[in-house]
Formats: structure tokens, sequence, C-alpha cells
């Protein structure tokens, strides 16, 4: 009988004992899953912020590349003018004295 009763004791404290590594497997399992989600989110933070910054700096440097071009535009133009209007000034004396003589 007290064996029998030992056997019980021993069974149910290895249902219990079951039953606790279960729940501590599931807890173990849940906290994996928790850390493994926030990295996943931490890491989608920092690429974003990554890809907001590098599009901030091509930002900044489309805008720089435009006032360079625009720069170079305007020179382009007035020298063009400038030539125009020294031709247009020759032309023009040409014309005068072929009208004058």
């Amino acid at each position: 009988m007290d064996l029998i009763k030992k056997i019980r004791a021993a069974e149910a404290q290895a249902q219990q004992i079951i039953e606790e590594a279960k729940t501590a497997s599931a807890r173990q399992a849940e906290q994996g899953r928790n850390e493994r989600l926030q990295v996943m989110e931490q890491a989608e933070r920092q690429r974003r912020k990554t890809v907001e910054d590098a599009v901030a700096v091509a930002k900044a440097q489309a805008l720089a590349e435009a006032e360079k071009l625009k720069t170079q535009a305007e020179k382009s133009r007035r020298r063009l003018h400038d030539k125009v209007n020294a031709r247009i000034d020759k032309v023009t004396a040409k014309v005068m004295d072929y009208l004058k003589g």
C-alpha cells in the first residue's frame, strides 16, 4: 500500500513537472517570438530612417545640381546674348556705312 501511494505521488509529481515544463516552454517560445518581433520592428524603423536620410541627401544634391545647372545656363545665355549683340552692332554699323556711302 505504501509503495502504491509513493508510486501515485511520484506519478503526480512527474505530471506536475511535465505541466510546468510545458508552461515554461510555451512562455519561452512566446518571449522568443516577442523578442524577434521587436528586433524586426527595430530593423524596419532603422530601414525607414536610412531611406528617409538617403532621400534627404539625394534631394539636397538634386537641388544643388539644379542650381548649378541654372547658373551655367544663365552664363551661357549671357554669353550668347553678348555675342549676338556684338554681331548686331557690327551688322548695324555695316548697314549704316552702306546706307551713308
